[in-house]
């Protein structure tokens, strides 16, 4: 019987570690399941699956875990091609990601797994943008991207990235200046930039704690900071500027090391000189010895025009403060004369008479004293200029004038409620949209000019608009984005163009992941969260692939001060009633532009009978109801939609319009489900054949999902 017991316990024992690491968490189960399909089911990944599957329990190859969570996937030099998938930031415990030298192509998705300590995409052939996902990853330590085709400039803010020791983005085509933010890299020991076709100088790299640095053979210009020049440093291959280089910024590391040695020289010499010369000490006393002289005349004059009386109420060693009010007729009336001693406390006396000034008084309040406001403890407020980034090119309105024909009507591609917007083509055959803003929008606004374009030129994605510059000259304020040929999502489906083709359902749901995803980056992704306040199909512009791009991100303080109409049937229900934008009713705003996608039709239109003219009134009821639902379809579609995915579209649309803000889902919660809804209805198969064969492989292809 013991025998028996001791057998069972043996078993128990042997079996129980399967069952536990069995139960991986699910988010990164379908995270790997759908990578594994993106890249077409390799062979070379034994244990893998395209569904389910235990990748800790059953030892999937290059998987490594801790607990139920996986923790590292090392899949490098496998030959691995396709993409990598959309749900890698699912993967939350995942510190190491390494697919190098492998045969991808194509762009890197934008939600890579955040809390990364090593990051290794060496050698894949991808090109487009670096991620910009990169920029949230606080604990990367390790950075490798070389070898590869990104291109464009290096739009990463490494503000967050104060971990990361080495970084590698050689051997790509990346083109621009370093980006300021650079400079926040302060355990960075080894960075190659080298082959590429960066621009513009490296001195955000001077207080860098480097020690091993390539830049060779790229377009730097300028000179290396002098406390780059002991390292080791190759930098061959740039256009160097020849002779001295300048003295470094006030307050870099080179030139506080280099005022403490000189001040320990100074001090230890045996010449006995203060530093100050001969010249400069008679100079100074000639000049006290003037302003002696000046003052002792004005003292004499006023003694001589002034009753003794009235001098023995003044104190003369005491400075005076003349206070002015206007008079009726608007000239400077001299009305007090003040006695200020020192800078704690104001002591007054009231002349009975004053006496002739002719320095013109700085304006002031008439209606306050020096009583009321003690100016003599107040500190001097000087407002710190805002620097706009090398990369945001500062544009002359000449130059604007000569590329939009003066502004002309027949370059007009836009209006609304912040100004104008012009095409602009440029001698050198860059096209682009400039924003020309009303003038009356930027009265009264709590920021400058230049702290707007600072905080617009800080968003990247590729699914915003980028600023390219800006122009603020002779009282005109303009903004200059990059420029796209296909107009806006409003335009194709709402004009009607006989050279725009109707968008399929697959480019609906792409556009729809695409404005959710650059939703997600201002709301989830920036710091502090951005709300745009004016999310509608007339911003989201259509490249020449038909991706979105929206537009006015950032314009929120300008859009507050035009005094625009609230449009009741696109805006969420609170903004309605009280004016207030938040991150939920930017949400509700998506639902309607989904809406837009799903019918074809406008928010509002007045030309249809009264019930449904409000279009989230009179869909919001059908939502669920799939009859219903594909009555509602836009006729352009012309029956050609998977009916699962047109249902799960719609569901999406139902939680973003509810009514109460506290119940629609946060934007990355709707792009993790716009995200599914791309993979299980596999729609790039399905947009062909007949309605009826569509629908039903459709229905088929998703219940096997």
């Amino acid at each position: 019987m013991m025998e028996l017991w001791r057998l069972l316990i043996i078993s128990i024992l042997v079996l129980t570690p399967s069952f536990i690491n069995g139960q991986t968490d699910q988010s990164d189960v379908s995270a790997l399941n759908v990578m594994f399909s993106s890249m077409h089911s390799p062979s070379q990944l034994t244990g893998w699956t395209a569904g389910g599957g235990d990748p800790c329990g059953q030892s999937w190859k290059g998987v490594a875990c801790s607990g139920s969570r996986v923790t590292e996937l090392k899949l490098s030099n496998l030959g691995l091609t396709g993409s990598i998938g959309y749900q890698l930031d699912s993967l939350k415990a995942l510190t190491e990601f390494d697919i190098s030298h492998n045969n991808f192509g194509g762009a890197v998705p934008y939600n890579l797994p955040p809390n990364l300590q090593r990051l290794n995409l060496a050698g894949c052939n991808f090109n487009g943008a670096v991620p910009y996902s990169i920029s949230i990853m606080k604990s990367l330590e390790h950075l490798d991207l070389s070898q590869n085709q990104f291109n464009g400039q290096l739009n990463v803010d490494f503000t967050l990235l104060t971990k990361l020791s080495t970084m590698d983005v050689s051997n790509n085509a990346l083109t621009g200046d370093l980006p300021p933010s650079m400079s926040s890299l302060s355990s960075l020991n080894t960075l190659n930039l080298q082959n590429n076709q960066f621009t513009g100088t490296i001195d955000v790299l001077g207080d860098l704690p480097l020690k091993n640095l390539n830049v060779a053979n790229n377009h730097f210009r300028g000179w290396v900071p002098r406390q780059l020049q002991g390292i080791n440093i190759q930098k061959d291959g740039n256009s160097w500027s020849s002779g001295p280089a300048p003295p470094a910024p006030p307050g870099s590391r080179s030139n506080r090391h280099r005022s403490g040695n000189r001040g320990n020289s100074d001090s230890n010499s045996g010449s006995g000189k203060s530093g100050v010369s001969a010249g400069a000490i008679v100079g100074i006393i000639i000049a006290i010895l003037v302003v002696i002289i000046i003052v002792g005349f004005f003292i004499f004059k006023r003694r001589i025009r002034r009753p003794s009386s009235d001098l023995e109420k003044v104190d003369i060693n005491k400075p005076f403060v003349v206070a002015a009010s206007n008079d009726m007729e608007g000239k400077p009336e001299f009305t007090e004369l003040k006695s200020v001693h020192s800078s704690s406390s104001i002591n007054t006396t009231t002349l009975d008479t004053v006496p002739t000034v002719t320095l013109k008084p700085p304006p002031l309040d008439r209606n306050k004293s020096f009583d009321d406001e003690d100016i003599s403890n107040k500190p001097v407020v000087t407002k710190i200029p805002t620097t706009v980034p090398e990369n945001v090119k500062q544009y002359s309105i000449a130059d604007l004038q000569m590329a939009t024909g003066s502004f002309s009507i027949e370059n007009l591609v836009g209006e609304g409620s912040i100004g104008r917007v012009y095409r602009a083509a440029f001698d050198d055959g860059k096209v682009l949209a400039v924003k020309k803003i009303d003038s009356s929008v930027l009265a009264n606004l709590p920021e400058d000019f230049t702290d707007i374009v600072a905080s617009i030129s800080k968003l990247h994605h590729p699914n915003v608009t980028e600023l390219v510059g800006y122009c603020s000259e002779h009282g005109q304020h303009l903004l200059i984005y990059e420029f796209h040929k296909n107009g806006s999502l409003h335009d194709f489906l709402h004009l009607d163009d006989e050279f725009s083709k109707p968008l399929t359902w697959n480019t609906r749901v792409k556009i729809a992941l695409g404005s959710a995803r650059a939703l997600e980056y201002l709301h989830e992704v920036c710091s502090p969260s951005v709300v745009h306040q004016n999310f509608k199909s007339e911003n989201i512009l259509l490249d020449a692939e038909l991706n979105p791009h929206l537009s006015d991100c950032g314009l929120a303080s300008l859009l507050s001060n035009a005094n625009q109409a609230i449009n009741h049937n696109a805006c969420a229900p609170e903004v309605a009633d009280s004016g207030q934008y938040t991150l939920k009713s930017d949400v509700y705003s998506f639902g309607v532009v989904m809406l837009e996608l799903l019918t074809g039709r406008k928010p509002f239109d007045s030309s249809l009978p009264w019930a449904e003219q409000s279009l989230v009134r009179w869909a919001t009821p059908q939502l669920h109801d799939i009859d219903a639902l594909t009555k509602m379809v836009d006729p352009a579609l012309e029956g050609l939609y998977p009916v699962k995915s047109l249902s799960r579209f719609a569901d999406v649309i139902a939680l973003c319009v509810q009514p109460e803000p506290e119940f629609r889902p946060p934007m990355s919660e709707v792009v993790q489900a716009l995200v599914r809804l791309v993979q299980r209805a596999n729609m790039s198969k399905r947009t062909v054949g007949n309605a009826a064969r569509q629908s039903d492989g459709a229905e088929t292809n998703d219940s096997v999902n």
